[in-house]
């Protein structure tokens, strides 16, 4: 019998992998009872016994728990640094076969961004991103490549126009040649292991979620997959205070260089 939130949090780890310890635990919780409540169960042992037999019920809580928002080109401002003076840096320093990696991905929208903005710099052929999430819905979505108008609204035109299709009224779909730019694949930050030698890691709203502990040691960890000189690209609402003890130098807004 599950009796509380702890006993729920070790339930959840043995069933999905999902350490619900490096989250902040009000936020989590909250959002947790919430589902509950909506799924219309009397508390987490109903709701964990359900868990176990349901699979699309499973499959919406881990879908739920990692909190996927995502859109292409989000924080435009931030696309045209990465286009206009991160990605030629790189290229001088590394040459065209950018080893790049998209961790917690989500729905695709931003590796898909990632191959286009690239796309403008080398030839498609020489682009290769990995993409990472831990939900197997989001990938599944990611992999189709089929979007809602209200996920494009930042996308500059040039891009829309080249790598989209529109189909019906309200949904495009990007194309082959960009999607073969991309290989999805299922990771969790907190217990797999990370790809090395990379030179470009992009993880954008997603820590904001943890707590600092598990903050700090994803840093630690994407400090040890890049290559010397390469670059963590972060979002909006996550400087990295301590950079310079993790081994990162600040370059532009939101991106750090890693240098030891």
């Amino acid at each position: 019998m599950i009796k509380d939130y702890e006993e729920f949090k070790r339930f959840v780890l043995q069933n999905t992998g999902i350490d619900l310890n490096a989250y902040k635990e009000r936020q989590m919780k909250r959002r947790i009872d919430t589902l509950i409540e909506r799924n219309k169960y009397d508390g987490y042992d109903s709701y964990s016994k359900a868990l176990t037999t349901n699979r699309s019920l499973l499959d919406e809580f881990v879908n739920y728990l990692t909190i996927n928002v995502s859109e292409f080109y989000r924080n435009p401002a931030l696309w045209k640094t990465l286009e206009d003076d991160i990605l030629p840096d790189l290229i001088s320093k590394f040459g065209q076969n950018l080893k790049i990696w998209s961790a917690a991905c989500s729905t695709g929208d931003e590796p898909y961004s990632l191959a286009m903005v690239l796309a403008k710099k080398v030839p498609l052929s020489k682009i290769h991103i990995l993409a990472t999430d831990i939900d197997d819905q989001v990938l599944e979505k990611a992999r189709d490549g089929v979007y809602g108008a209200n996920s494009l609204k930042g996308l500059p035109d040039e891009f829309k126009n080249k790598y989209f299709t529109k189909m019906g009224d309200r949904f495009f779909k990007v194309s082959d040649e960009i999607k073969k730019c991309v290989e999805f694949k299922k990771s969790n930050l907190l217990k797999d292991a990370y790809p090395s030698g990379c030179h470009l890691i992009v993880c954008r709203n997603v820590v904001i979620y943890f707590t600092e502990e598990a903050k700090q040691e994803i840093y630690k960890k994407f400090n040890q997959s890049l290559h010397m000189g390469g670059c963590l690209f972060v979002g909006n609402t996550e400087q990295i205070i301590n950079h310079r003890e993790l081994g990162y130098e600040f370059d532009k807004l939101f991106f750090y260089r890693k240098v030891k």
